[in-house]
Order: structure tokens, then C-alpha cells, then sequence
């Protein structure tokens, strides 16, 4: 007879009233987007601290506009509104800051958990969360909403692309989504003064950033591809390559990995 599925259980709202001011969190049972629904409540004056967490993410969003859809119970998907206290030239760094938030809550478990530049999470290269960082604009002043995707529990074939994993796949064991959310909003919170100190979060993000000396394919707005080893990051969070032309440095693209040949 084919195993029993692992127990998919509900987040647990009492234990996530227990993280740490300014953060709330509000569980949704299910949501196309839940950027949309922080970036809806922020326009409208919520306070910074506001997280949504859905059990079920129907349409999220990622770089580039890709959408995907998540089972239910399996995976952590939720939306964090940030006010940063920080100069408008620190404001790059808040994806990468995220996405290193991100990789230490999860490093215990997995430790060759690493970062993609700019923000995407990976155990060797496979994918195991994903970050998209909005900023709006609200009567407020200007607010980011991070955006968090985290593969907890999904078996491979739950997976949305064949370069993801899941903790369950790496692991091969069920986590508690709750404790996991706890501490992942734990480790954003405290870290989130290191927006403000650029000088500090740049050699810790580049420490886990696997990245950083590979050849990698860049893939820029317009559409050129560029092929280059990445050398370092610049004071403002961006990717510095060295080409075959020169030096460049790139503040948005799609990165990907270029294997070794051999």
C-alpha cells in the first residue's frame, strides 16, 4: 500500500500573535496575491509591521511577472508592510536584505542554504524561496511590501519548476509552517537595522552569496544576455561582472548559473 500523505495542518494563529512589535500577523485561508492585499491595505494608512500570511496563494507573483500557484498548507507564502527608517539610497539593499533575513532563519536546518543574487534562496542551485520587494506609494510617504515565498512541504512533484526543492524534499521530513514563520519574521525583524548600515550588510550578504565568483548569464530588461564572472557588489547592492569587455555593473536582471563544464 502506497505511505499515508504527511498531515498538512493549519498556521496557528494563537502562537503567531507571539512575534515581535511592531509585526501582526493575519492569516487568510486563501488569496491571489498577498503583495496585493498588503499594498491595498498600506494605501489605505496601515501602520508598518502588517504581515498576511495565506494558507493557499493562488496567483502569486514574482520577478518579471511570473505567477504561479502554490497547494494549499504546504508552503509559507505572506506579505510584510515596511516604513523604513532609512535613506532613500539605502532602499536597493532591501531586497538583498530580505533575502538574507530569509537564508539565516533557515540556515540552522539547511546549511548549505545560500543566496542567488540578488534575492533568491537556494540549497546548491535549486530553489527554495523566492522574494519580491514592492515599493508604493501611500499618504503616508513611500512603503515596501516584501513579498516571501518559502518551499516547506511540498513533495517534488508539488514543486512549480524542476530546479526547486522544498525542505521536505531535502530533509525529507514534515516542518510546522508556524514555527518556521516565526522565526523567518524574527530574523527580518532583526536584521531590518542593517538597512541603514550598508557598510555591514554588504559583507554579510556577500558571505552567503553563492553568486559571487561563478559565471553567470545575465539576463537584463531589454533583453541582452550577458555572460560574465561576478566579481563583488557595489555600494548600492548592485552585481558587479567582469566581461569580456570590461567591467559592468548591474542593478536588475535575472541571473542564472552557469554550471562548469567538465
Amino acid at each position: 500500500m502506497p505511505d499515508a500523505p504527511a498531515p498538512r495542518p493549519a498556521l496557528d494563529p494563537i502562537r503567531l500573535a507571539d512575534v515581535p512589535a511592531p509585526l501582526r500577523v493575519e492569516v487568510v485561508e486563501a488569496t491571489g496575491s498577498t503583495n496585493a492585499l498588503v499594498a491595498e491595505r498600506a494605501r489605505a494608512g496601515e501602520p508598518a509591521g502588517l504581515v498576511v500570511v495565506t494558507e493557499h496563494q493562488t496567483a502569486g507573483r514574482g520577478r518579471l511577472d511570473r505567477v504561479w500557484e502554490t497547494p494549499a498548507r504546504v508552503a509559507l507564502t505572506f506579505s510584510v508592510l515596511l516604513r523604513p527608517d532609512a535613506p532613500p539610497q539605502a532602499w536597493p539593499w532591501l531586497p538583498l536584505l530580505t533575502g538574507y533575513a530569509v537564508q539565516s532563519a533557515l540556515a540552522d536546518r539547511v546549511p548549505e542554504v545560500s543566496l542567488k543574487w540578488p534575492n533568491d534562496v537556494l540549497v546548491e542551485d535549486r530553489k527554495i524561496a523566492g522574494i519580491l520587494v514592492e515599493r508604493i506609494e501611500t499618504p503616508a510617504g513611500p512603503a515596501a511590501v516584501v513579498g516571501v515565498g518559502i518551499n516547506v512541504n511540498q513533495e517534488p512533484e508539488e514543486l512549480p519548476i524542476a530546479a526547486a526543492t522544498s525542505l521536505r524534499v531535502e530533509l525529507g521530513e514534515t516542518f510546522d509552517r508556524t514555527d518556521l514563520l516565526i522565526q523567518v519574521l524574527g530574523s527580518l525583524h532583526a536584521l531590518e537595522p542593517l538597512l541603514a548600515q550598508p557598510s555591514a550588510l554588504r559583507p554579510a550578504y556577500a558571505d552567503v552569496c553563492s553568486t559571487l565568483g561563478r559565471q553567470v548569464d545575465v539576463h537584463l530588461p531589454g533583453g541582452e544576455v550577458v555572460r560574465g564572472e561576478a566579481l563583488d557588489l557595489d555600494a548600492s547592492g548592485a552585481l558587479v561582472l567582469s566581461t569580456g569587455q570590461g567591467t559592468l555593473t548591474v542593478s536588475a536582471g535575472d541571473i542564472v548559473h552557469v554550471r562548469p563544464t567538465g
